[in-house]
């Protein structure tokens, strides 16, 4: 059988998991896991706390040096309320092309990984491959902190780090950071028609918003600005609000999420510290001035650090070697990888097939000749680390 024809085949049986963020990933895990033993490789499992979610982490090849890590997220994004026009959940070839949830992003790296153990473990590696695979990745690269736990206590680390997320096989050395906040306006709810005498949670959010509008737009006038990224600066912004519930009644609840995606340069708790300031010395104090009870909190929804490599390493340019590609970008998107590079300083890029344009939508797809590609860098990998 054909490097293409298995690859095909396991990610077939990959996107036949539905691992979707709020469900449970250990279905695919417990198959790669079963898959890595068929081999003879041992594999350690880190749950999440209640025990429905895995990280897994193997190595293949010597124990006592550093080497290379394969690494990617396990989990998709939900399908529920896209227009697909075939089972997200069943791959689907149509055109050279193979539909599926995850195809993209970023089941179609982790099957290519899979289909080379058997080329990885018949070579004698003069440098090990250690793979890491991770849940809870799209929610904001939450599942893999606790791997991080794992490795930090490891007596030898991966002395670098390649992220199969969609880059089209390009080389990816950076990308921003993020945090983001919930935030629960608490007001005082009474009739309408005295509307003087409550608090208004829906108003005062949407004071609260604007002033993160206002930070979003001098961000994009005064910078700073890095020319690689498709959006040079440092942007804010709120995705969702809800609040009260009904006309006739000043509501007493309001709820909204905000984000900031940083530059890797930038620390984004100035700008958080400027909101909640804002929030507590402006609003909050007129609030209490009606009500005691009234006020305003904030949530850590999620964190994840920006990625730098430099792009004149040694580790950049033998990746670039491998491609027979001299160019590198930075992508708008996160990733895990400054996780890696932050917690453990592993230096780490981004490369995998497929393209960031199909992933999150429906009729999410990889092409063939993606798939062909992101196998040949593989075996080329591999190559390169039995001379």
């Amino acid at each position: 059988m054909k490097n293409e024809d298995v690859s095909m085949e396991l990610l077939r049986v990959l996107v036949g998991f539905d691992t979707t963020s709020y469900k449970s990933n250990l279905g695919l895990i417990e198959f790669i896991q079963s898959y890595l033993t068929k081999y003879g490789i041992k594999s350690t499992l880190v749950h999440d706390e209640s025990g429905k979610k895995a990280n897994l982490y193997a190595t293949i090849g010597r124990t006592d040096i550093g080497g290379v890590m394969l690494s990617g997220h396990t989990d998709v994004v939900p399908v529920k309320g896209q227009n697909w026009d075939t089972d997200p959940f069943c791959l689907t070839e149509v055109d050279d092309k193979l539909y599926g949830r995850g195809s993209a992003d970023m089941k179609g790296f982790i099957a290519l990984v899979l289909s080379r153990v058997p080329a990885m473990i018949s070579t004698e590696l003069n440098k090990p491959i250690h793979l890491a695979f991770s849940y809870d990745e799209e929610i904001g690269c939450v599942g893999v902190k606790r791997l991080l736990d794992l490795m930090e206590h490891q007596p030898v680390k991966p002395h670098c780090c390649i992220i199969g997320e969609p880059t089209s096989m390009e080389v990816v050395i950076g990308h921003k950071g993020k945090c983001s906040r919930r935030v629960q306006v608490r007001g005082h709810a009474c009739h309408s028609g005295q509307a003087p005498f409550g608090v208004n949670a829906v108003d005062y959010a949407a004071e609260l918003i604007v002033y993160i509008r206002q930070l979003a737009r001098e961000k994009a006038k005064n910078g700073p600005f890095d020319k690689d990224y498709e959006v040079p600066y440092t942007t804010l912004h709120t995705g969702t609000v809800n609040g009260g519930t009904a006309l006739n009644i000043v509501p007493n609840l309001c709820q909204f999420d905000f984000e900031i995606r940083h530059l890797y340069e930038e620390d984004p708790q100035y700008l958080l510290d400027k909101i909640k300031s804002y929030a507590r010395d402006n609003l909050q104090v007129e609030m209490n001035s009606i009500s005691a009870e009234t006020g305003i909190d904030f949530e850590t929804l999620a964190t994840y650090p920006g990625l730098l490599t430099d792009p004149s390493s040694e580790f950049v340019f033998y990746i670039k070697q491998l491609l027979d590609n001299d160019a590198h970008s930075k992508v708008i998107f996160g990733t895990e990888g400054g996780l890696f590079q932050q917690r453990l300083g592993i230096p780490t890029l981004v490369c995998g097939p497929g393209s960031i344009d199909q992933a999150h939508k429906p009729n999410e797809y990889l092409s063939l000749e993606q798939l062909k590609k992101g196998g040949q860098f593989l075996d080329s990998l591999i190559t390169s680390l039995t001379d």
